[in-house]
């Protein structure tokens, strides 16, 4: 099983952030234009937080908040659980699934490298499996 580094190298390092200071609704057109669900939120080069399309429904919309008026810090989720480059996938995979979390900030030396996402997890080990059943055809084809 691979890393969450194998990741990383295959989709980069680019992670969209976001001040706790943005309005949500500036945020959600972020979101929008990068084609992200979730930005991770840095307050001077420190992460502190991680906005998504779930704390915008549980903690705006179901509560009644104004999109343009509501800062992120107000709803940002926060003591994110990260996972470093060398966290297996089956790690990733379980950390996401009990925690009933999408999205894991990789750090490395206290320092912020990249995001992964349960999508990235999920195509990771299909395009695993792939590759073990195309070795396993050739190898009884005996090609």
């Amino acid at each position: 099983m691979g890393s969450v580094q194998s990741i990383l190298k295959a989709k980069g390092n680019a992670t969209f952030s976001i001040s706790p200071d943005t309005i949500v609704y500036r945020a959600l057109e972020i979101m929008v234009e990068r084609n992200v669900s979730a930005l991770v939120v840095m307050e001077n080069d420190r992460l502190v937080g991680m906005f998504s399309e779930k704390d915008y429904a549980r903690k705006v919309i179901l509560k009644g908040k104004a999109s343009k008026q509501t800062k992120i810090r107000d709803i940002m989720s926060e003591n994110l659980i990260t996972v470093g480059p060398s966290a297996s996938i089956d790690e990733c995979m379980q950390l996401m699934t009990n925690n009933f979390i999408r999205h894991l900030p990789v750090m490395q030396e206290g320092e912020l490298i990249g995001i992964i996402s349960i999508g990235d997890v999920v195509k990771f080990i299909i395009d695993e499996q792939k590759f073990i059943i195309q070795n396993m055809e050739q190898y009884i084809g005996g090609t």
